[in-house]
C-alpha cells in the first residue's frame, strides 16, 4: 500500500523540525524584536504625549485641574510659652521638639482636607526657630478623568501663636479653685497625718492639685476639677479609717443656657486615734470585737485600726465604719508618757487552754516590775504590771509608760470602767521600749523622706519633734513602713554620723532599718 502524500503546512513543518535538530535555526531573542509605542497629540496643545485616559499632557491638566484645591495653605499652631507644649485638642497638650516626628503628625492631623488625596511624602521645609513659622512640604496623588493620576507638591505655613494652657493658667493664677478636699483630725499628734502624707507621695494622689495649705488640724487640698478632688477622696478612703461629708455652694449661673458653676467641697475627717494612743473601748464595742479588753493600745493605723490589750494579748482591727457607730476617744497619747525602769522582769506562763480568740504571736506576755526614772534611788517602791513587751525588755531598760496612779483621765468610757465593781485598773499601762536619746538616733539616720509642699506649713520645735516621733516609729514598726518609700540621704555621711554620735547614749539594740529597704533620691 502507498504511503499518503504530506500536504504543504506538514512538509514545512518537517522542515523546520529538521533544521531545528541540526542547528541550521535558531528562536529570536526578546532584544531583537523590536516595539513600535504609538504616541497620540494631546487634545489642547498638539503635543506628542502618551496614550493616557484624558488624552491631555500634563502641563494642561494641572491648568485644568488642581488637586490641593480644598487643603488648607496656613494653619495655625497655639504654643504654651510656660511648658513649651502644643495644643493636640481641645484640652490637651503634647511636648514635640522642632522638626521631630510628633510635631510633624500634628500638623498633618490640624491640616483639613486631607483625608481625600493620598499623601506620597511630607517633611520641614527650614526656618529661623525665632520666626514662628514652620513650613511642610507635602507631595500627594489624585485619580482624574476615569485612571489618570495627578502628582503635585505644595508648601503648607503653620503659624505658632501663644497661647497659655490650662495647667500655666492655674500656677499663674494660685488661688483659682473649684473643687476643695478638708482632711482634719482632730489629735494631737499628726503621726497619722505623716503617714497620709508618705502614701500620698508614693502613690501620686495630689498630683493635680493647684495649691496644698496648712490650717489647724489639717491640710486643704485645692483642684481645678471635681474629679479629681473626688479621686482623693476615695483614695483616702482606702487607706485611713476616715468618713466625709460633700456640700457645694453656686457661683454663677447663666439662665440663657441654664448652666450652674459651683465649687464643690469634700469634708473628710479621719479617725482621732493615733499610734501608740491609749484607748478605752465602749462595752458594746469590746463585746463585738472578741470580748478584748476595754483598756488597749494602738499599735497601728492603716486602712484599720490594730488594737492590742496588753494584758492578754488580744489583738483586734476596728473598722472605720465600726468606730463611727461607737466613737470614743484616746485617753492618753505619747506625749503623756513617763520614764520607768525595769528592775525584774518574769515571763508570764503560757495557759494549757487553747485560745479560741485572735492573739498576737509576735508578743510575748510578761510581768514587770518599775521604777520611775525620777524616783530612782529616792524611792525604791516596785509598781508591778504586765506588759506584751516581754520579748524586747530585760532589766535595766527604759520604757515609756501611763501612770494611771498619778494621771487626771477625763474620758467617759473610762470613768464607767473605773466605777465597775468588776474592773481592775491597774497602775501603770507599758506603751513602748525607750531606746535613748532622740536627737542623738537622729543624727545617726541615714535615711530621709520626702515631704509635700504645703504653704503656711508649721516649722517650729513642736512640729519637728513630732515627725522626728514618725520616723521613730517607723524604724520600730516594720509592718507600716513596708507601704512608704525610704530614701537614702546622701547627705549625711557614715563615717561623719558615726564619729559624732556616743555609742552610750544610744541603745545597741535599737531597730534601724537596712540599706535594702532604702531607694536611691534621684531627680528627674
Amino acid at each position: 500500500m502507498l504511503p499518503k502524500p504530506m500536504t504543504d503546512a506538514e512538509a514545512n513543518h518537517s522542515n523546520d523540525r529538521r533544521k531545528l535538530e541540526s542547528g541550521e535555526m535558531e528562536y529570536m531573542s526578546e532584544e531583537s524584536v523590536s516595539t513600535n509605542i504609538v504616541q497620540i497629540s494631546c487634545c489642547e496643545c498638539g503635543l506628542l504625549i502618551d496614550p493616557n485616559p484624558s488624552n491631555t499632557c500634563v502641563n494642561c491638566l494641572k491648568s485644568r485641574i488642581d488637586i490641593t484645591e480644598g487643603i488648607q495653605k496656613q494653619v495655625v499652631l497655639y504654643f504654651c510659652r510656660g511648658c513649651e507644649r502644643y495644643m493636640h485638642s481641645q484640652g490637651q497638650w503634647i511636648y514635640c521638639a522642632l522638626e521631630s516626628r510628633e510635631l510633624l503628625s500634628l500638623c498633618l492631623k490640624k491640616l483639613k482636607g486631607l483625608v481625600k488625596v493620598h499623601l506620597v511624602d511630607a517633611s520641614f521645609v527650614w526656618t529661623e526657630p525665632h520666626s514662628k513659622r514652620l513650613k511642610v512640604k507635602l507631595k500627594i496623588q489624585k485619580e482624574v478623568f476615569g485612571g489618570a493620576i495627578l502628582q503635585q507638591s505644595f508648601v503648607v505655613e503653620y503659624v505658632v501663636n501663644n497661647f497659655t494652657c490650662d495647667a500655666c493658667h492655674r500656677r499663674e493664677a494660685k488661688d483659682f479653685w473649684r473643687a476643695l478636699v478638708q482632711v482634719r483630725q482632730k489629735a494631737e499628734h499628726k503621726k497619722t497625718f505623716f503617714y497620709l502624707e508618705q502614701l500620698i507621695l508614693k502613690h501620686k494622689a495630689a498630683e493635680k492639685c493647684v495649691s496644698i495649705k496648712a490650717v489647724h488640724e489639717g491640710v486643704d487640698f485645692f483642684f481645678d476639677k471635681k474629679d479629681d478632688a473626688r479621686k482623693l477622696v476615695d483614695f483616702l478612703q482606702t487607706v485611713v479609717p476616715c468618713r466625709y461629708n460633700p456640700s457645694k455652694e453656686l457661683v454663677s449661673h447663666d439662665i440663657h443656657n441654664n448652666t450652674y458653676n459651683y465649687k464643690h467641697t469634700f469634708a473628710v475627717e479621719i479617725l482621732p486615734i493615733c499610734k501608740d494612743d491609749i484607748v478605752c473601748l465602749p462595752q458594746s464595742l469590746s463585746t463585738s470585737l472578741a470580748n478584748i479588753g476595754p483598756l488597749c493600745i494602738c499599735l497601728r493605723v492603716t486602712n484599720y485600726v490594730y488594737l492590742i490589750d496588753p494584758y492578754t494579748l488580744k489583738v483586734a482591727e476596728l473598722s472605720g465604719q465600726a468606730y463611727w457607730r461607737h466613737p470614743f476617744r484616746s485617753m492618753a497619747n505619747c506625749k503623756q508618757l513617763t520614764e520607768f525602769i525595769v528592775m525584774n522582769i518574769e515571763l508570764a506562763g503560757e495557759s494549757e487552754t487553747p485560745h479560741v480568740y485572735p492573739r498576737s504571736e509576735k508578743h510575748v506576755l510578761a510581768d514587770v516590775w518599775l521604777v520611775k526614772s525620777s524616783e530612782l534611788g529616792v524611792n525604791d517602791k516596785q509598781i508591778h504590771t504586765r506588759t506584751h513587751l516581754g520579748h524586747i525588755l530585760n532589766v535595766g531598760d527604759t520604757v515609756l509608760a501611763l501612770d494611771l496612779a498619778t494621771a487626771n483621765i477625763n474620758e467617759f468610757n473610762f470613768e464607767k470602767y473605773e466605777t465597775s465593781s468588776k474592773s481592775r485598773i491597774p497602775d501603770v499601762i507599758i506603751v513602748k521600749k525607750f531606746y535613748g536619746d532622740k536627737t542623738v538616733r537622729n543624727r545617726k539616720r541615714l535615711w530621709k523622706l520626702r515631704r509635700l509642699d504645703i504653704e503656711n506649713a508649721s516649722q517650729g520645735s513642736s512640729a519637728n519633734r513630732d515627725f522626728i516621733d514618725f520616723m521613730e516609729d517607723l524604724e520600730e514598726d516594720y509592718i507600716s513602713r513596708q507601704h512608704i518609700n525610704i530614701f537614702k540621704d546622701k547627705e549625711r555621711e557614715r563615717k561623719e554620723s558615726a564619729a559624732s554620735v556616743d555609742v552610750d547614749e544610744v541603745d545597741p539594740d535599737a531597730p534601724e532599718i537596712s540599706l535594702e529597704e532604702m531607694l536611691e533620691d534621684l531627680t528627674v
